[in-house]
């Protein structure tokens, strides 16, 4: 995942109104006349700065724009309601307000259920969907507390939100001891974490609003958006890493999994992207790259037949 040949490339900060305020929106432009449109959501403690790799590797040959999720980063100001149903309402009101036409839609982690129930409810901006390890979900187990579910959910990421860190270097720190990063770093993960940060030295702490956090994760069991990606009725393919949030070996699908969820293969294709985890598919180099080459494959409507 360890790049640092290259530079992260601009992007410009837009200010789209939503409900209840603006929603900070990061794009970065084609080189390229009549370029592609990918519209881009993040995880649920993640930012518009998650999708920077890929928009590295698209080359200039798609735009890709990337909100900051109501109640995240640049965005954490807005007030709720949060939960799935909630962001999808603003990134349909994006693909309004911006006018797009034929756009690829994806989402990466709690972004692909987003993207998916946004296809659903809205799928007239939309040509393709790509959703990345995410997307497909199962039932909350029954005997789970709101908080311990999304604790099994997220995992240490939930620490995160409560704990403050005395400089960026400490909040570096705290992110290359992930096993899912393996020690390795890059320019855009680091631009992507610290994106996250706000407050003043030594009480710096995560930009996410821990209560938008909870209503979302939550939100990821309830039966719209479990549904949403077996009503799918665009082209849509979901990529899903080889590992796990923590890297370990057994990662969120497998193929039994993917049955379980009720995926319809027919409906939607799915490829695992092998030497991959839950965070380096997307923000590690090859994981970037094989997100890239798929939305400019469905944008060119040649989902599936990517290798």
């Amino acid at each position: 995942m360890s790049d640092t040949s290259d530079t992260p490339a601009p992007f410009e900060e837009l200010h789209v109104p939503v409900a209840g305020g603006e929603l900070a929106v990061l794009r970065w432009p084609a080189a390229v006349p009549d370029a592609p449109v990918v519209l881009a959501l993040h995880g649920i403690t993640a930012n518009a700065l998650s999708w920077a790799r890929v928009a590295h590797h698209l080359a200039g040959r798609a735009t890709l724009i990337a909100p900051d999720l109501r109640g995240r980063a640049a965005s954490a100001a807005l007030p709720g309601p949060y939960g799935i149903p909630a962001h999808a309402e603003d990134a349909a009101g994006l693909a309004k307000a911006l006018g797009l036409r034929d756009a690829v839609l994806t989402g990466h982690s709690m972004g692909a259920f987003v993207a998916a129930l946004t296809a659903v409810r809205h799928p007239g901006p939309f040509a393709a969907a790509v959703l990345v390890d995410g997307g497909a979900g199962f039932p909350a187990p029954t005997d789970l507390a709101p908080d311990e579910l999304l604790t099994a959910v997220i995992g240490p990421a939930m620490r995160r939100l409560s704990t403050t860190f005395p400089d960026r270097a400490a909040y570096r720190a705290f992110w290359q001891a992930h096993p899912a990063f393996g020690g390795a770093w890059s320019p855009w993960v680091d631009d992507y974490i610290q994106r996250d940060l706000t407050g003043t030295e030594p009480e710096l702490r995560s930009s996410c609003r821990i209560d938008a956090v909870r209503v979302d994760g939550v939100g990821l069991f309830e039966p719209e958006v479990l549904r949403a990606v077996r009503e799918l009725e665009i082209p849509t393919e979901l990529l899903w890493a080889e590992r796990g949030l923590m890297d370990e070996p057994q990662g969120l699908y497998d193929e039994q999994r993917l049955t379980a969820a009720g995926v319809d293969r027919d409906r939607v294709r799915v490829r695992r992207v092998d030497g991959t985890n839950h965070y380096s598919i997307l923000v590690g180099d090859e994981g970037a790259r094989v997100v890239a080459r798929h939305l400019l494959a469905a944008a060119r409507g040649q989902q599936g037949q990517q290798g």
